[in-house]
Parts: C-alpha cells; sequence; structure tokens
C-alpha cells in the first residue's frame, strides 16, 4: 500500500549549486548534506515543513538545462503569493507565468531554477 510521497528530488550536473540557488533566492532551509555513492556525489536535504522534503543530488548522466521542464513541476505552499512573488522577482529569478487563478484551489505563479527545472509558488484557499 503507498502510504504517501516520501520526498522529491532533483538530479543536477552541480547540486551543490542548484542547492545554494533554493537556499539563497528561493529561501529554502537546509537540511542534511552528505556525500553519496562510490563517487561521492554530493546530496542536499532542502526542508519543506511538514510535508515531503526535496533533494538536491548530483548524477553523472545529468547534463546541462532540463529540455522539457514543463513534465514535472512541484508547488512550495505559500502564506502570501503577492509578498512571495515579489520577493521572488527581486531577486532575480526567472518568472515562466505570472499569478493566476485556479478556481476552487487558490493561486499559482510558475518560475525556473538555475537547471531549466520548473516550480511554483501557490497560496491555496484555507
Amino acid at each position: 500500500m503507498i502510504r504517501g510521497l516520501e520526498s522529491v528530488t532533483l538530479f543536477s550536473e552541480s547540486a551543490k549549486d542548484l542547492a545554494a540557488f533554493y537556499r539563497e533566492k528561493v529561501g529554502l532551509k537546509t537540511g542534511i548534506e552528505a556525500e553519496m555513492g562510490e563517487a561521492g556525489e554530493e546530496m542536499y536535504e532542502l526542508v519543506l515543513g511538514d510535508g515531503p522534503n526535496l533533494y538536491v543530488v548530483d548524477h553523472s548522466v545529468v547534463k546541462g538545462k532540463n529540455k522539457e521542464p514543463e513534465r514535472i513541476i512541484f508547488n512550495l505552499e505559500v502564506d502570501n503569493i503577492e509578498d512571495e512573488v515579489k520577493r521572488l522577482d527581486e531577486a532575480g529569478i526567472k518568472k515562466i507565468a505570472d499569478t493566476y487563478h485556479v478556481e476552487g484551489y487558490g493561486y499559482i505563479a510558475t518560475f525556473e531554477d538555475l537547471d531549466g527545472n520548473y516550480f511554483q509558488l501557490a497560496q491555496v484557499k484555507a
């Protein structure tokens, strides 16, 4: 039986740089930092409150930017989307889609990280 989503992992050519982006520009907190595997790939845990965490991990096969960033997008829940969008805009993060409303759900704005992956800020209805 599947119990839930345990985590989300982003593989990267440079986990160190991508984790720094999410920590310094997006504002996520770092948890575990470790080496993995025989080649000593770097792994960074980014803590997402009470939910599943985001892991950024080196991968020898991953090269360059994501060529299909629309395929998988993860949402980061925020309290005030206007404030957070403004903060990410001021941090120079590339915005893909301005804030829009999804009926019965809330508000979403889409951004791109250093590796070309898309992520969204989401303010859900309370």
